[in-house]
């Protein structure tokens, strides 16, 4: 059995910016990625899929993104950053490492990889992401259909579905962007329980990222205030909008019910439908904690605060939608949170 000080499940961008500052802490991280490069999701993603925020707020720590600082960066390039950032990494970055189980051990850890393989840890960073698990709500009639079923973890690119009847469920950037692109080759209507809200991607001539950086918004610790953490706008240089207004996908409140591919409608009308997307959002994805006592919540959501165990020294989480802030499940956020993480990890492991 294998013994290190620290163990980092996930080779996204959370597990990568957590190793880098383990490392500078002192400490020596193995990071176990399940998939075949240590890029995350982001090979997973949706063709089109570009970046939000420009090069330069979308950097790991010491690791500039390549090129033009203000241009937005396509998922392949985020895909190709990663792997870059992960090769220059001073840690241990093992791939087709799939983790099954973790339990306690001790006053430390026991992980158990797929295949037989184990190892002991002091410390556990669970940096898996959500990509993994879907969220699927519970829709009027969703399981009664007969039609196609997606979710946006699923969508590659338009063609898929070209010449179809399409209903996009959602209200976030993905939904409306998937929309919007289906709009071009498929009958689509995006619907959502609640409006849709928009941001704009540049305010005063600047990108708006250049201000909740200016402000100390990026950054504000406010995750632990938040129940109910509040739905994104969508940050929009002015198409979408533009898009959804001129009907280019029309956008309705969601449909009341479904009979077998029919869809009922808020207003009464009924009619055919040939797939539903889902783009729904994501949960952490997280099994592999089910064996320890207190981990997670009766959901399977982490019982924690600003992302370390309530119950469990020595387990810690990354990456997590508001785990401390509006950027910490971000490229731009991931690094603030993995540095205090590891200054924390440091003290409990009596490195400082």
């Amino acid at each position: 059995m294998e013994r290190v000080d620290v163990v980092v499940i996930g080779g996204g961008q959370s597990g990568l910016a957590s190793a880098g500052a383990l490392v500078r802490q002192g400490l020596t991280p193995v990071v176990l990625e399940a998939s075949d490069r240590p890029a995350g999701s982001w090979p997973h993603y949706y063709d089109s899929l570009t970046l939000f925020s420009p090069a330069r707020y979308s950097a790991l720590p010491g690791r500039p993104f390549p090129g033009d600082p203000d241009r937005y960066p396509h998922r392949d390039e985020v895909v190709a950053y990663l792997t870059d950032c992960a090769a220059r990494l001073d840690a241990d970055v093992r791939t087709g490492r799939q983790v099954g189980a973790v339990r306690r051990a001790g006053d430390g850890f026991e992980v158990e990889v797929a295949g037989g393989e184990l190892l002991t840890a002091r410390a556990v960073v669970a940096a898996s992401g959500s990509f993994g698990r879907p969220h699927r709500p519970d829709l009027p009639g969703l399981d009664a259909f007969t039609g196609t079923v997606l979710h946006a973890a699923d969508y590659r690119d338009p063609a898929a579905l070209a010449g179809r009847r399409v209903i996009v469920v959602g209200a976030g950037n993905s939904a409306v962007q998937i929309a919007a692109e289906l709009h071009d080759v498929a009958r689509t209507t995006l619907a959502s329980r609640n409006p849709i809200r928009y941001a704009p991607q540049r305010v005063l001539g600047r990108d708006l990222h250049f201000w909740l950086t200016l402000t100390g918004i990026d950054r504000a610790p406010i995750g632990r205030f938040l129940r109910t953490p509040p739905s994104p706008p969508i940050i929009d240089d002015g198409r979408y909008r533009a898009a959804l207004t001129r009907g280019a996908p029309d956008h309705r409140p969601l449909f009341t019910g479904i009979d077998g591919a029919k869809v009922t409608w808020s207003d009464g009308m009924r009619e055919e439908v040939d797939a539903i997307l889902l783009a729904t959002g994501y949960r952490p994805d997280l099994p592999y904690l089910a064996g320890i006592d207190g981990a997670l919540d009766p959901a399977g959501l982490p019982r924690h605060r600003e992302g370390r165990s309530l119950v469990h020294p020595g387990l810690v989480f990354a990456g997590l939608e508001w785990q401390r802030s509006l950027t910490s499940n971000s490229l731009r956020g991931a690094g603030r949170d993995a540095a205090r993480t590891a200054r924390e990890l440091a003290a409990l492991l009596g490195r400082r």
